[in-house]
Order: structure tokens, then sequence, then C-alpha cells
């Protein structure tokens, strides 16, 4: 996997998860797929196949660039400037 500036500019520890699932979500009524922790801030979103693509949104509104998947199994990271996986 590759590295960016954005992974090494992370707080470390990571912050720990603001919700177990998209509240967005729970909020619209919808059904979150594939759950996003920010690795700035913890906020957890729904991935891009998910109606409301939410993870996507609060990079938009918030500029966080880094997130990992909060899928149990999963540890792998994106980076939403630099479009790739850390």
């Amino acid at each position: 996997m590759s590295e960016c500036p954005h992974n090494a500019e992370l707080p470390r520890p990571a912050p720990a998860a603001l919700s177990e699932t998209c509240l967005e979500c729970v909020e619209a009524g919808t059904h979150p797929v594939h759950l996003r922790l920010c690795l700035t801030c913890g906020h957890v979103g729904c991935c891009d196949s998910s109606p409301l693509r939410h993870a996507s949104a609060h990079f938009t509104e918030s500029g966080h660039p880094v997130m990992r998947s909060f899928e149990p199994g999963e540890d792998w990271r994106w980076c939403f400037v630099d479009q790739m996986l850390l």
C-alpha cells in the first residue's frame, strides 16, 4: 500500500468512533452500506455504495482527507485528496 502526506499528518492515536453506524442514514431513514471512519475526527459515514454517500459528503464538508473502513476485519484506508488506497 502507498503512503501520502495526509496519512502522516493524522492524529495519533486515531480518534474514537463517534457512533456505531451512520447517523445521517438513520436520520434520513436509509440503510447504510459499508461504514467508513474519519481518521481526523471519528465521524462514521456510509460509503459511496450507499444512496446518500455520507463519508464522501463528510470529506467535502470538512476537508478531512483520510478515512478507513469501519467494517469488522478490514483496516484499509483511503485518502480523498490523493484518491489513493493507503
